[in-house]
């Protein structure tokens, strides 16, 4: 509470900010007022403090556009790779080996350890391919309520047992596979990592969805012909 009559410095401050010629009328004590720099206990004057929160400005916004180029380069080296493995893809000719060339082509470009995918409902040309045995009704039940990729540990799935070295497998991603975005899963796609945080629950899979579209465009050559 302040004594009827007084000025505050709410006064002084609202009275400054509605009279902006005030220090053009008195330019003098802009030079003599004296603050206290925020980088040591000596006085500097107001311009010099100014000077320094404007440097302060500008490097915060120098961090900040160095972070938007970083996660520029970072999303174009993205970018990048799913084109060269969608390419991949496109480019084979016998469906049989669309399988070996999908999962070495990701593997490679996106640094996955191990993967792997299985597939059923396909043509029977394609019988004797590894890829389309040995999947349980139970599998593909799971596979079938998915409606996004599941990430996260390994729980001792069936699935994670199609992998070559199932014991440093920590997390997995599983994929389902569809030949349109409303139709039935017809595989599973398999991704496995001996890092534990690799893949989580808490992850996003917008990436992983693209990853597995594409797959399931490819594969859907394995079909039989309606």
């Amino acid at each position: 509470m302040t004594i009827e009559g007084a000025i505050t410095e709410t006064d002084i401050a609202n009275y400054l900010a509605n009279t902006p010629g005030f220090f053009e009328r008195h330019a003098e004590l802009l030079a003599s007022i004296q603050l206290t720099s925020p980088h040591g206990q000596r006085a500097v004057s107001l311009q010099e403090r100014q000077m320094e929160m404007l440097r302060e400005k500008i490097r915060g916004l120098e961090h900040r556009i160095i972070e938007m180029i970083r996660h520029g380069n970072e999303n174009m080296a993205i970018a990048d790779r799913l084109h060269r493995y969608t390419r991949a893809i496109m480019l084979v000719r016998y469906a049989g080996n669309m399988p070996e060339v999908l999962l070495s082509t990701l593997k490679h470009e996106f640094m996955i350890p191990q993967a792997t995918l299985r597939l059923w409902g396909m043509d029977e040309a394609y019988d004797d391919l590894t890829f389309t045995q040995g999947v349980s009704e139970d599998t593909k039940a799971f596979v079938g309520s998915l409606a996004l990729p599941y990430c996260g540990l390994n729980s001792g799935f069936e699935a994670v047992g199609w992998l070559e070295d199932t014991a440093h497998v920590q997390s997995v991603a599983l994929i389902p596979l569809r030949g349109g975005l409303a139709d039935e899963p017809f595989g599973l796609l398999v991704l496995g990592s001996p890092d534990p945080t690799r893949y989580t629950a808490e992850m996003g899979t917008d990436f992983l969805v693209r990853i597995g579209e594409v797959a399931g465009a490819g594969l859907s050559r394995l079909l039989p012909m309606n």
